[in-house]
């Protein structure tokens, strides 16, 4: 598979369960990619990123959550420990997958792929933090990253075009 042909689709990942989902079963959607900590102070974003896959959903649009661990320790527990502080606090109903890298020699191929699609500020390729945001077009190409400072409802202007 060459660079140029290269989509988000190709990739899969493990869900909180331990089931490998093939991203091309989402292929047709426009897609919101996040790195996600259950203790951090931008925690409360899960709040926000279920509200947008509530309201834009039946329209095409999927949040997928992916816990991260390596920013401040700040995603300690266990899968089953994610899934249930995520139902409890903030009912989130979006795909939330296993617990991943984002950065270093762990790092997923997925996120990989996203930091070379969308490179942060000055070009830099690594994730600074929880809650970096990347939208993926119905295509698998991947449209723009969001700093974790960027509240999920700021997408939505552009989520809708996306879904138009």
């Amino acid at each position: 598979m060459t660079q140029q042909t290269q989509s988000v689709f190709d990739f899969e990942a493990k869900n909180l369960r331990g089931e490998t989902v093939k991203l091309s079963d989402y292929r047709g959607k426009v897609l919101l990619v996040v790195n996600t900590a259950s203790a951090c102070a931008f925690t409360p974003q899960y709040r926000a990123l279920e509200d947008l896959y509530r309201r834009y959903g039946g329209q095409g649009l999927v949040v997928l959550g992916f816990p991260c661990n390596q920013f401040g320790e700040q995603e300690p527990g266990s899968a089953q420990e994610i899934g249930q502080f995520c139902d409890a606090r903030f009912n989130v109903t979006f795909p939330l997958f296993d617990k991943v890298d984002v950065n270093g020699a762990q790092a997923i191929p997925l996120f990989q792929f996203l930091k070379q699609q969308a490179p942060g500020l000055l070009g830099s390729r690594a994730i600074k933090w929880n809650f970096t945001k990347f939208l993926v077009g119905r295509d698998g190409r991947v449209l723009h990253r969001y700093a974790p400072l960027v509240p999920p409802q700021l997408l939505a202007r552009r989520i809708r075009k996306l879904l138009a």
